[in-house]
């Protein structure tokens, strides 16, 4: 389509037009009107889907030669945003704006810089430069004309007004290396960009919204997780906190201990197998794996907002009980538990008391009568377990 600007509108130096550029933001309605501007002007009773059959003066409201001209301009103008969005905007940028470093030859001589243009409007150049910027991509994308070919003035057929959002964005932030990455991850998710650039331009909001809300707490600690799997200095970072936050540093021994006894039951369901309290691997019996599968099964379904710290340890506890029951019951099973108990312990003994280091003793003045006291009870009690070992040998052959 071609839009029509008159020159009183299209005219950087104009008071309209300056009061055009200079809105903090444009409002755009949510979808073009289809009428002629200049013929179809909506009212309040536009919110009600309707308009009034006869105007108050009597006048024809479709004939605009019976309005002032300013009126109709300002119609004319509505329905052109109507249509096109900020692309009618970005229009009297590009055509009008030419960037300091730009050589002003041809058409580009009655051009103005960024800054001028926005004093001119009573706005900031960054502003400027943002609808600058976008016309820029578009045009790099082949829907709208370069900059080169635009002069002042001119009118061209604009783009549909819900294509504007996909060039422009009211936030500085959105040019850089964070911001190209924050606008990705929001489109990803499916939320407008310019959304995610503003949280990220205002921690202390969302620091408030965290604290207040639940259910955004809920959102940021999922967020968290998220990325410190791919963030191992923020998995650091985290780690660090909590282990200098006693609350916190409870917390998580109190968690990493029921999901060990939860892992302790599943393993039983899992592989079939039990663990005993000596360290041996056997079989499970099958009443014992059936109530380790009713346990877990409990454990499963517990919502993630229930503490399972309490039904883990009940289910570690039953299952606990059943083992050594089970151990109890077999004789095999009982005679090779205690036997392999001793053996842990005596090489347990055998590693610690390798350990000492009697050279230190000999150079350094650390002897005490009481050493040699514990040694040769030590001894004493090495001793009697050597003479009972070999009289249950002599014993059992």
């Amino acid at each position: 389509m071609t839009i029509a600007f008159t020159p009183s509108a299209s005219s950087p130096a104009e008071p309209e037009a300056v009061a055009a550029i200079s809105e903090p933001e444009f409002w755009e309605p949510s979808a073009p009107e289809p009428q002629e501007a200049t013929r179809d002007v909506p009212d309040a009773a536009d919110d009600q889907g309707r308009y009034d059959a006869e105007d108050t003066d009597g006048t024809d409201d479709a004939d605009g030669r019976d309005h002032d001209p300013v009126v109709v301009r300002d119609a004319h103008d509505f329905g052109v945003y109507a249509r096109t969005g900020g692309w009618a905007f970005a229009l009297k940028v590009a055509r009008s704006v030419r960037p300091g470093g730009q050589a002003a030859e041809g058409t580009a001589r009655t051009k103005v810089s960024a800054k001028a243009f926005a004093q001119l409007a009573g706005c900031s150049p960054e502003r400027v430069m943002r609808y600058y910027k976008a016309w820029d991509m578009a045009a790099d994308d082949g829907l709208v004309p370069q900059f080169e070919v635009l002069v002042p003035g001119e009118d061209i057929e604009l783009p549909e007004a819900d294509v504007w959002l996909s060039y422009y964005t009211s936030r500085n932030s959105a040019s850089s290396v964070r911001g190209q990455a924050i606008s990705a991850a929001a489109e990803a998710e499916g939320i407008r960009p310019t959304k995610a650039l503003e949280v990220a331009e205002n921690p202390t909001a969302l620091r408030a919204a965290i604290l207040a809300d639940p259910g955004t707490a809920e959102a940021a600690r999922g967020a968290l997780l998220d990325r410190m799997k791919e963030d191992p200095a923020l998995q650091t970072e985290m780690a660090r906190a909590i282990a200098r936050t006693d609350d916190l540093k409870k917390a998580v021994a109190s968690e990493a201990k029921a999901a060990d006894r939860i892992g302790y039951v599943r393993q039983i369901v899992e592989n079939g197998q039990i663990r005993t309290p000596a360290g041996q691997t056997v079989e499970a019996p099958a009443e014992l794996r059936a109530e380790a599968e009713r346990h877990l099964s409990l454990l499963d379904e517990l919502d993630d907002s229930e503490e399972a710290g309490e039904w883990a340890g009940e289910a570690y506890d039953t299952v606990k009980g059943l083992v050594a029951k089970a151990v109890e019951e077999d004789p095999a099973l009982r005679v090779q538990e205690r036997r392999t108990k001793f053996y842990n312990s005596l090489q347990k003994a055998t590693k610690v008391f390798e350990e000492l280091t009697l050279d230190e003793v000999m150079e350094e003045d650390i002897y005490e009568a009481d050493m040699l006291q514990r040694l040769e009870a030590l001894q004493e009690a090495i001793g009697t377990c050597i003479s009972a070992l070999r009289k249950a040998t002599t014993t059992s052959s």
